[in-house]
């Protein structure tokens, strides 16, 4: 099988990429380096079966080019990142509609299967936890430029589910929870890397609001079996489908376990949202996944609990150089 990542170079990309290749497949990666960073892809660069092109995804060209070589699609590529969407909603809401729109219409061109990557900002501000498929959407005002990017993929998630309902196309939709592990940068509002950093260099972990809002951190490598496996899945088309874990910690106390497992000095220095983000910004208290779904149709389980993968951010973290 020949695979095509758009954003293969990301944090999920780029894991995506290696575990393809292990289990003997082909794999293109296209990425803009926006966000990604050749660096993650560092261990496959010089694999035979690998190769790595630099373009948008919004390039219909390119985009024909590539999709037209491969067996399937995973389209990764996304503004993400609560910083970067806050920063640039004009480039969040045009990367992760318009980039959608071109990879659904050439994939649909050559009838190959796609993966179409969502995110849990897609149930919004929904107190209905845990967060099933198929609930309602709670989304904040417009004036919360943080909703833009919840509301581009849901858009995503229409379009996708709209292309299999009218023209048969094998759309998989995954909606990702909070994936964290090895290579993922603090650079865009990721807390955990960002917590790591400052925790190793003995310097106070900032929480913004209250530290009392909570969230359920998968490992990115039982994510990515999990996209696998729903791909490899017939039946699995035309859905939506969680994908994370339901190990729920406060911030709070996420904070005082990388302290605690960095052996660090560090304080913990509570901020207001808009002293963080120099504005207003919307949140939610909770985000619960119900995994009922994906555990029916491939028999999903997170296999990597939270302390064991902070476990691999904070040694890899470690080996860096300063």
């Amino acid at each position: 099988m020949k695979a095509l990542l758009t954003g293969g170079a990301g944090f999920i990309g780029s894991h995506l990429a290696e575990r393809l290749l292990q289990d003997g497949h082909e794999v293109i990666a296209l990425d803009d380096l926006s966000t990604g960073s050749l660096s993650n892809l560092q261990g496959v660069l010089d694999d035979p079966r690998f190769r790595f092109v630099l373009d948008d995804v919004r390039n219909a060209a390119t985009v024909h080019l590539l999709v037209e070589q491969c067996d399937v699609v995973f389209h990764l590529a996304a503004a993400v990142g609560v910083e970067l969407i806050v920063d640039r909603p004009v480039r969040t809401i045009e990367t992760n509609i318009h980039g959608t729109e071109v990879v659904l219409s050439v994939a649909n061109k050559f009838r190959k299967k796609i993966l179409l990557a969502s995110s849990s900002e897609v149930y919004g501000k929904s107190e209905k936890v845990p967060f099933r498929e198929d609930d309602d959407t709670v989304l904040g005002s417009t004036r919360f430029s943080r909703w833009s990017y919840a509301c581009s993929k849901a858009i995503d998630e229409f379009l996708g589910l709209a292309y299999h309902q009218q023209y048969g196309l094998p759309v998989v939709v995954a909606r990702f929870f909070n994936t964290v592990g090895p290579r993922q940068t603090g650079q865009y509002g990721m807390v955990i890397p960002r917590f790591v950093e400052r925790a190793l260099n003995n310097e106070p972990l900032l929480i913004y609001g209250t530290g009392k809002q909570s969230r359920c951190f998968a490992y990115v490598g039982d994510v990515v079996d999990c996209a696998i496996a729903l791909m490899a899945c017939p039946e699995a088309a035309g859905r939506v489908y969680n994908i994370g874990s339901t190990e729920e910690i406060t911030i709070e106390a996420l904070a005082d376990k990388i302290i605690g497992l960095a052996e660090s000095k560090s304080e913990k220095k509570h901020i207001s949202y808009e002293q963080a983000y120099g504005r207003p910004f919307d949140d939610m208290m909770r985000r619960v996944p119900c995994l009922d779904r994906v555990r029916e149709i491939v028999g999903f389980e997170p296999k990597a609990n939270l302390a064991q993968t902070l476990g691999q951010v904070i040694a890899e973290r470690r080996d860096q150089p300063s």
